[in-house]
């Protein structure tokens, strides 16, 4: 049914105009509290065999919602409750600020794959920690990603990237830096290790200080070479970080003939990220937390990722193309492979693959 709302309906519409309705509608279920109850009753993961822990943190399941869907934490009960077993919300930065110019999100149907260049669109972290401060309803586990605002030179990133950790870190259950979005002009530079180091610890800092303290991961770009893989891998070691997210979007346009600039998702991406999830994985082994990202679209990539050494696996493009029961279907489908394989807990089956 999804399928054919999608191509004859959906697909005619601008695709961030889309988005802007999914968004508002999935808000207003988020504050009605039966309909949002029955839903997480009905969708969200509950079979014992797919929980998870995480640095801490104990997951109803492994697979969750990626940054970039849920830039204003407005619909974090919603997706949880459409079966989730974490909400990424993001990327928040410590200004509100409208993003590139539109068309800035583009469809690439017949790749599975989407174009964008949003910019980090949001309304700022104070406006974030506002709505993550409210009581809910249902249960959620929240990450929160947070990036640089746009107009803030480099030299001083680390100031910015603070300022949000403050605001945030006391709302979330996990922070991300995101230092591998490609539309933010300089960003992908705060990757290279002597940038880096200075700005992960100054938001450890605060992410320690927390009543609870707050874990703390990296996200890293498909796009860094090995040996930059290997070096953040060694930084996040060094800090006593929690976590690697692999990976964000894309700048190559290999397999795929658009010309549009942007981060690419989805499919295409699916290679590279399970490439640098094994690598980080024979770097790390189980020292960290490491969550998988990139072209993931059904049980089968979930199931690989896991096996080759993720605790966590993340999608956002796949929900474009296959609806709002995504999640729900997946965490059915691997209860139901776990079960056959005769595994009942997933500590199991992490890591199993990895060289």
């Amino acid at each position: 049914m999804y399928r054919f709302v999608f191509t004859q309906v959906l697909s005619r519409f601008d695709p961030e105009d889309v988005h802007h309705l999914t968004v508002r509608g999935l808000r207003l279920l988020s504050v009605t509290p039966v309909v949002k109850k029955l839903v997480h009753r009905r969708l969200a993961p509950r079979d014992p065999a797919l929980r998870v822990q995480a640095f801490g943190v104990h997951f109803p399941g492994p697979f969750g919602l990626a940054a970039g869907f849920d830039k204003d934490a407005g619909c974090v009960e919603a997706m949880s409750a459409l079966g989730f077993g974490h909400v990424e919300v993001g990327t928040i930065t410590a200004h509100a600020q409208p993003g590139n110019a539109r068309p800035r999100l583009f469809r690439l149907a017949g790749e599975r794959a989407i174009i964008n260049r949003m910019g980090f669109n949001n309304a700022g972290a104070g406006a974030a920690a506002r709505a993550l401060s409210r009581v809910r309803g249902v249960p959620a586990i929240v990450g929160v990603n947070i990036g640089k605002t746009k107009v803030v030179p480099e030299s001083e990133a680390v100031s910015d990237y603070v300022a949000s950790a403050r605001e945030l870190a006391p709302s979330a259950d996990y922070l991300v830096v995101n230092v591998s979005s490609p539309n933010t002009p300089g960003l992908r530079n705060l990757q290279a290790v002597e940038l880096l180091r200075p700005l992960l610890k100054a938001v450890k800092e605060v992410a320690d200080g927390t009543p609870k303290r707050t874990p703390l991961l990296v996200k890293i770009a498909p796009d860094l070479a090995d040996e930059d893989v290997d070096a953040v891998a060694d930084l996040a070691l060094e800090l006593g970080l929690d976590g690697i997210i692999a990976t964000n979007t894309t700048i190559s346009r290999e397999g795929v003939a658009s010309t549009e600039t942007g981060g690419l998702s989805g499919r295409p991406v699916k290679a590279r990220s399970l490439e640098v999830l094994r690598r980080l994985r024979s770097r790390v082994g189980d020292r960290l937390v490491l969550v998988s990202v990139g072209g993931v679209e059904d049980v089968d990539d979930v199931w690989e990722r896991l096996l080759a050494g993720a605790t966590l696996v993340q999608g956002y493009t796949g929900l474009i193309y296959h609806g709002p029961l995504w999640a729900n279907r997946i965490h059915r489908q691997l209860a139901r492979r776990m079960r056959r394989h005769g595994v009942t807990d997933l500590r199991e089956i992490i890591g199993r693959t990895a060289s």
